[in-house]
């Protein structure tokens, strides 16, 4: 979080991130796995629009902090996917590791299909807001310099460089009595505190993957792995939940928003999904760290915040107490939401090694974002 303290302006230069301008992007459609290039300055140095002069710069730095987050979420997915999912043309890379999946399973026995399909999704995204972002001759987003951090060395990762770490997450699980509040709205509630989920996660560093074949073993302490990885997948998700439809609002361009709007609810799906599963993670202590995940039906939770078959948002206070309650995202608040999102991420501890370049490259993209106004 240091780094996010920091003015990145006077450390960096932002130009040093684009390769060849739109030669280089204009293939990002071609690979699942190439990111095009990017220079968040520019936009600011040109005026009021981009380059072809159809989209305003501020549409502009929406979409690139969305492709952005879309780049660091494959990238985590993948890393997934190579242990625990399934490998394929759609989503190459790794060999899988049996134990992990068969732990993974216990939470539901189609998760290895769910890991890829997610994979797969946040794929396109990645590829998709770039390709957009060059067919408006705008700069698009490349990250390709950051991957430098060590992941897995497991047997079925694949032993790439990776942008995130899965394996020092502290997790705030209060999503899951946030949705399930039907009182409380942290748009309306900011300083009320939602009870955490699994209050462990909260308080330490936790992989998320096996980091070698050594933690395969002993049973418990691989089930908590794959626990882990049941509630970083709805953390993550409930993020872009609600982050797509708080940018929208800050959207000119009918087509921006139109993308915005239509990118969301993939993660709302994916978001409901994931809940669904971490429902069912054993309860357990893993015998290495004493973290513990509570049967989430019983006491001392229980009750209807922590009832595990409940995936629908509870209605709750929206914009005024004075109309009624209504089921939604929530929170949908615009204001610093980019910003406040890759607090989010850099709090989540998915970004350890990573070097101030880095983050001062996320924090120009997240401000730029938050300066995007709405217009006619």
């Amino acid at each position: 979080m240091k780094h996010l303290r920091k003015n990145p302006r006077s450390g960096i230069n932002r130009r040093s991130f684009v390769k060849g301008g739109l030669a280089a992007a204009g293939a990002a459609t071609m690979s699942a796995g190439l990111l095009a290039s990017s220079s968040p300055a520019l936009g600011k140095e040109r005026g009021p629009e981009e380059s072809s002069g159809r989209l305003s710069r501020g549409d502009a730095a929406l979409l690139r902090f969305a492709a952005a987050a879309e780049i660091l979420e494959t990238d985590f997915w993948v890393q997934y996917n190579e242990l625990g999912g399934i490998q394929d043309d759609e989503v190459p890379g790794g060999s899988g590791s049996p134990i992990y999946t068969a732990k993974l399973q216990n939470l539901d026995a189609d998760f290895s299909q769910y890991i890829h399909d997610n994979t797969d999704d946040e794929l396109t995204h990645q590829n998709f807001l770039n390709a957009y972002l060059v067919s408006k001759h705008a700069d698009p987003v490349d990250l390709e310099s950051f991957r430098t951090l060590p992941g897995s060395t497991a047997t079925g990762s694949s032993g790439k460089l990776r942008l995130t770490n899965l394996m020092q997450l502290t997790l705030d699980t209060s999503w899951w009595t946030r949705y399930r509040s039907g009182a409380n709205n942290p748009d309306l509630d900011p300083s009320f505190k939602f009870p955490q989920a699994v209050p462990g996660l909260a308080a330490g560093q936790f992989t998320a993957i096996p980091r070698t074949d050594a933690d395969l073993s002993p049973d418990d302490h691989i089930q908590a792995i794959a626990n882990t990885a049941g509630f970083h997948m709805p953390t993550i998700e409930q993020g872009g939940n609600s982050l797509y439809p708080s940018m929208a609002q800050r959207a000119t361009s009918a087509e921006v928003l139109r993308i915005l709007i239509s990118i969301g609810p993939t993660e709302t799906m994916h978001f409901q999904t994931w809940a669904d599963k971490a429902g069912n993670a054993p309860p357990l202590t893993d015998p290495t760290n004493g973290l513990v995940f509570p049967d989430l039906n019983s006491a001392p939770f229980g009750g209807e915040e922590f009832q595990t078959n409940l995936i629908m948002p509870e209605p709750c206070p929206f914009l005024s107490r004075k109309l009624p309650v209504v089921s939604i995202i929530r929170p949908t608040e615009t204001k610093g939401i980019a910003m406040g999102a890759l607090r989010f991420l850099t709090a989540m501890g998915l970004f350890i090694g990573q070097s101030p370049e880095f983050f001062a490259l996320m924090q120009d993209l997240a401000e730029d974002a938050d300066e995007a106004q709405r217009g006619v």
